[in-house]
């Protein structure tokens, strides 16, 4: 079977390439074609008429509506040239994941050109936005969602949905000790505090300041600080950070899992990178800031109490949220000496990361995403739908 799969960012791109390596196990024959970055190219095998990559998400990603509003028609002409190719090759079905500004517009597409189209990892309507339960219940055959309260959600909204687990489980478990680690990285011996600030420039020009702030009078009681680079970003885009603190601020690629697991805390920009952090027993502070335009915009749109998904998942402020205003270097500091220093706080945080693993289950989320999926493409088949 052809597999049409789209990821538009960095947690999506890391997603698909499990999935992809699912797929291939659920259905050796799959041949696949698609729009996503480093993660999906390492799983993409060559076979078929695929041709593996046919756009990197980097090379595409926007966020903020100013930047949408300025590249709006680089986003159209996308969407135009995923459309010729999608229906130029004919998949039997169309994979999106995540993304909606993007993928809801192909799913409307592929559905009108009779394609099974598939959602994993559903756009947040229970946070903003619920217009857009309409176009998922139209244009979409399984809604593959990864939190248990989602799958309800949906289905009273009529649309097709199925709970696969949490993708975050399947990553392997580090077996690297801390000396190990450090030595590997190239990193002094020292005490550390991971810094997450985003997987996009945009985020990265807002986040940094204030990090950078936190970190100059952190350093004086003796803290290290190490990024965790998104791939969507170069080493450039960490500038402002790096520049005069090469000595006590250390960037490192591909490396998240680790950094994590061997911080004393961290400072984490809201998103997949807070249950990353939760899920890894790491005290966190959640920080987020965006442009004015689209502060206020959201500010109207957004219908839940909390951004990050710990809080939103255990329905409580498990961790705090600087956001927008509150997000200064001298909040950084306090919260971060609180998390570093408070035993208590501490041992509730990794309370909260065990709640969370119960919440969430076991790992399996994409050879769950996978089987469904193939299972309902190969039923359609034989059954000529």
């Amino acid at each position: 079977m052809k597999y049409y799969i789209i990821a538009g960012e960095a947690s999506g791109d890391r997603y698909g390439g499990r999935l992809m390596s699912s797929l291939y196990a659920a259905d050796p024959a799959a041949d696949i074609r698609f729009w996503g970055g480093p993660a999906m190219e390492k799983a993409f095998r060559k076979g078929g008429d695929g041709t593996g990559k046919v756009q990197d998400y980097r090379e595409g990603a926007v966020m903020g509506l100013g930047n949408v509003l300025r590249k709006a028609g680089t986003l159209l002409g996308r969407i135009r040239r995923c459309k010729s190719d999608l229906e130029a090759w004919g998949p039997d079905a169309v994979i999106l994941i995540d993304y909606p500004g993007f993928n809801l517009r192909i799913a409307r597409f592929a559905r009108r050109k009779g394609r099974k189209v598939f959602y994993y990892i559903a756009p947040k309507t229970w946070a903003s936005r619920e217009g857009r339960i309409r176009a998922l219940r139209r244009n979409v055959d399984r809604l593959l969602v990864i939190f248990p309260f989602e799958e309800e959600y949906f289905r009273k909204k009529g649309v097709n949905a199925f709970y696969t687990g949490n993708p975050l489980l399947d990553a392997p478990a580090p077996s690297e000790n801390r000396e190990t680690f450090l030595r590997r990285c190239g990193l002094p011996d020292g005490k550390y505090i991971a810094l997450l600030p985003g997987s996009r420039e945009a985020e990265l020009e807002t986040m940094l300041p204030p990090l950078a702030g936190a970190a100059d009078v952190l350093r004086g009681e003796g803290w290290h600080f190490v990024v965790a680079g998104a791939p969507g970003c170069g080493e450039d885009a960490y500038a402002a950070l790096l520049k005069g603190r090469e000595d006590f601020v250390f960037l490192r690629f591909d490396e998240t899992v680790g950094i994590l697991r061997h911080a004393e805390a961290a400072v984490v920009n809201s998103g997949t990178a807070s249950l990353e952090a939760a899920l890894a027993g790491v005290p966190q502070v959640v920080g987020y800031r965006m442009d004015a335009l689209t502060w206020r915009l959201a500010k109207r749109l957004v219908k839940v109490r909390w951004i990050s998904l710990p809080n939103l998942l255990l329905g409580r402020e498990a961790v705090k949220e600087l956001l927008q205003d509150a997000l200064t270097a001298e909040a950084l500091e306090n919260e971060l000496r609180r998390l570093t220093g408070d035993e208590a706080l501490r041992e509730r945080m990794r309370a909260d990361s065990a709640a969370l693993h119960a919440l969430l289950g076991g790992p399996g989320a994409a050879d769950t995403a996978a089987r469904t999926i193939v299972s309902t493409v190969f039923d359609g088949t034989m059954n000529g739908k």
